[in-house]
């Protein structure tokens, strides 16, 4: 249920949730956050997305002062007068990823496997191309034995035997929470990444720095990668109208969906009443 007053931190996912389908932010949404920050209340894009594209992020969310990256596994402060401050940055070990894979690859059947290993400026993912990736410009082809020869930050899979929320389920089932943290974000890849790493354990580095409760938290999102900090936030979960139906269920409102700003416009709200 929401809380009277405002909230003490603002945190929102970027694609499917801020971003609009055309990849784009509005310049109402840019004026919204900068009104959100004019107001006291701190600001944390919260994303999947890995540091490779902190940049792209950085643009996408310019009021930010937070960056939570990687679902978690990377949490950036901006707002550092010296530069921006790594607080966080967890790796998945090569052979653990090795022993998931093939304790999935028995159960599932095969896998197409990428891995984010390189944090530089739009370093490419790595591992085994499928159509469906959206984004090939930015992709490598290389061996299982490649990509598995270094830590990652997060590896992708998928099958074609299986939806993604079923392989999500069935791959809970067979790797324990303390070997990997596992979801997907709406990219129909599973998404294997560091244990105890989540967006909701890279607010808590955000919150615990700021002083702020969770209780005190507002947060939006769009995919079952966003559930863990709706159940971490206390003071409003927001789902866009386009969310998953997990989100849905798991929000205490819905706002207009991505590509009608509808995070922009519910803190328009807010901050008006």
């Amino acid at each position: 249920m929401t809380r009277p007053g405002l909230p003490k931190l603002i945190a929102t996912d970027l694609d499917g949730t801020l971003v609009r389908s055309d990849e784009t932010v509005s310049a109402y949404t840019h004026r919204v956050l900068d009104r959100v920050r004019s107001a006291g209340i701190p600001v944390v894009g919260a994303t999947g997305r890995g540091p490779r594209l902190t940049e792209l992020t950085r643009n996408d969310i310019r009021a930010a002062d937070f960056l939570v990256m990687a679902g978690g596994g990377r949490v950036v402060d901006q707002s550092d007068p010296e530069g921006p401050l790594v607080l966080r940055d967890e790796r998945l070990p090569g052979e653990v990823l090795a022993r998931i894979l093939t304790d999935l690859e028995a159960a599932v059947g095969p896998l197409t496997v990428m891995v984010e290993a390189s944090d530089e400026h739009e370093a490419p993912l790595w591992g085994d191309y499928h159509p469906s990736w959206p984004y090939p410009d930015r992709f490598e082809a290389r061996s299982r034995v490649e990509c598995l020869s270094c830590d990652v930050i997060k590896a992708f899979a998928r099958t074609a035997d299986h939806h993604v929320d079923e392989l999500l389920a069935a791959a809970r089932a067979i790797v324990p929470p303390d070997v990997a943290t596992l979801t997907q974000a709406g990219l129909s890849f599973v998404e294997i990444c560091p244990p105890r790493t989540d967006k909701a354990s890279g607010l808590s580095v955000v919150a615990e720095r700021l002083g702020v409760d969770p209780a005190d938290v507002l947060v939006f999102g769009d995919q079952p990668n966003d559930l863990p900090m709706f159940d971490w936030a206390g003071w409003a979960r927001v789902a866009v109208a386009n969310a998953h139906p997990e989100v849905r269920a798991a929000a205490d409102e819905i706002t207009l969906r991505n590509d009608e700003d509808g995070v922009a416009v519910y803190l328009d709200r807010l901050l008006s009443r």
